[in-house]
């Protein structure tokens, strides 16, 4: 295993190399959160398929097919639609915008009395997602290299937390990067072949599994709509997500770089799926569906390429949990502690000083939200769970508010904190009468939120013309500029040009 151990501390090192250089671009509180705007189409595809595609996606999507088959495929791919959606219908409107989170948005459309509701809400989501991500650290060490569960996350988890806190957005962005070529490399190229291969190819797959295995169908028509509920309408308004597409250098790399990066998704759903189905052939017995992807890993892949794989597995559960840590210190940041502080800027001194200052704020932030991940991974058990619930209270309590507030003038404020708030409460209320893994709190609570938006936003006074204006100036890209975006002349040289 030396050689394997090899691949993943030259992987890990390269980790922090590169949040060491992603520290000196990161002058400005525009170039730490959003990359200074300034990404091209071909990283921007890149690191946007990173951070969709995680541990679940990669871990999961493989156990799901060793489970169902090639409709296992549908968890991940229902994440690449929610990806392309979001590309081809609201990605320019939302760059055009040169805000940093979510909340902001909704306090531009609404009349800035949204806010704080509402990041509390995408806070609780993705310090959880943040977490579930840092706890599959533990799941690939604990199987392949017998490592301690508490010590896999600590080490994994210091990692991110320090390439994160060092260079922020820069420094995700070049892992991410890195993390992108390694799993392609890694699962489409290395794995996906040789478990085929080892399964004796398709047709020796079909002749030793049930047909039912290679029905589009077979998970379920209930689960794929309730996938679609909550990953598709869930890549629509996650602020991990929208934190990507503000980095695009423009409106037209955020639709077509998401483009490419959810057809990518829609690819790799497939192959974890035929993965998982040639390890059901291998391993037919497995105690666990989760642990097929780490069995023929170590069972069929040669020294120095199965660490490149686990290295795969590794860039996977980085690139999700890096943008998700850096996602929830924003948002802790920018929308919680600064509005609960008054603050509407940091720093007394001059306008040289602030973007350090700001910087600083947003650093320390991150690492505080670090540690607070970590933590919490040590001592939660039930991970599924977690996400399901911040998966639930995202989608219930935002999608009406964000995307009615995109695609409906007559929505209001009122409407728009009634519809959060009821469907907040509906999701956390069928969730403890149904169970928190029924599909009912999402079945109902998502149209309980659209009802009230409705109805609350037709009874109350329109929004003020002046708000809408100015709403609509921003979405038109007529608005005022991201101020720190300037601090770099627009020739120089940087990986936008990528």
């Amino acid at each position: 295993m030396a050689v394997d151990y090899a691949v993943i501390v030259v992987y890990l090192a390269g980790m922090l190399a590169m949040g060491w250089w992603g520290m000196r671009r990161a002058k400005s509180k525009s170039e730490f959160l959003v990359a200074g705007r300034r990404l091209g189409p071909a990283m921007y595809s890149g690191t946007m398929a990173a951070i969709v595609l995680g541990g679940a996606s990669t871990i999961g999507g493989v156990g799901l097919g060793y489970q169902y088959g090639l409709s296992g495929a549908w968890m991940v791919f229902t994440i690449g639609l929610g990806l392309l959606a979001l590309s081809v219908f609201f990605s320019a409107r939302i760059a055009r915008l040169k805000v940093y989170t979510v909340s902001e948005m909704l306090d531009l459309r609404y009349g800035g009395r949204a806010g704080i509701i509402s990041g509390v809400v995408m806070w609780a989501y993705t310090l959880m997602l943040a977490v579930t991500s840092t706890i599959a650290y533990a799941t690939i060490f604990d199987v392949l290299f017998d490592v301690n569960r508490t010590v896999a996350i600590v080490l994994g988890g210091t990692i991110v937390v320090a390439y994160s806190t060092l260079g922020g957005m820069w420094s995700i962005t070049l892992t991410d990067m890195v993390q992108f070529v390694v799993k392609t490399i890694g699962i489409l190229l290395i794995l996906l072949p040789i478990a085929v291969i080892k399964a004796g190819g398709f047709s020796e797959m079909k002749a030793q599994l049930p047909t039912e295995y290679f029905d589009p169908l077979g998970i379920g028509g209930e689960t794929i709509f309730t996938y679609v509920l909550i990953y598709t309408f869930g890549m629509l308004i996650g602020q991990d997500i929208w934190q990507r597409v503000f980095t695009a250098r423009s409106d037209t790399t955020a639709r077509w770089g998401g483009t490419v990066a959810g057809t990518y998704c829609l690819v790799y759903a497939i192959a974890g799926a035929v993965i998982g189905t040639a390890a059901k052939v291998m391993y037919p017995d497995l105690a666990s569906a989760d642990s097929a992807f780490a069995t023929i890993v170590k069972d069929e892949l040669p020294v120095g390429v199965r660490g490149l794989v686990l290295a795969a597995a590794l860039a996977a559960v980085m690139s999700t949990s890096s943008g998700a840590l850096i996602a929830c210190a924003t948002v802790a940041n920018n929308d919680i502690w600064s509005r609960l502080q008054g603050v509407v800027g940091r720093g007394g001194g001059g306008a040289g000083d602030e973007p350090h200052d700001e910087v600083k704020g947003n650093r320390v932030f991150i690492l505080i939200m670090g540690v607070a991940v970590i933590l919490i991974a040590i001592a939660l058990n039930d991970v599924v769970e977690a996400l399901t619930v911040a998966y639930n209270l995202l989608v219930g309590g935002l999608l009406v508010p964000i995307i009615g507030g995109l695609l409906w003038r007559r929505g209001t404020a009122a409407g728009a904190l009634s519809a959060v708030c009821v469907g907040g409460v509906a999701v956390v209320g069928l969730m403890w009468h149904y169970g928190i893994l029924a599909n009912q709190p999402i079945y109902y609570g998502l149209p309980a939120s659209l009802a009230v938006y409705v109805v609350v936003s037709l009874a109350t006074p329109p929004t003020d013309a002046d708000v809408l204006a100015a709403w609509r100036e921003r979405l038109a890209g007529d608005g005022e500029p991201d101020p720190a975006a300037s601090a770099h002349p627009s020739g120089a040289s940087s990986p936008s040009g990528v």
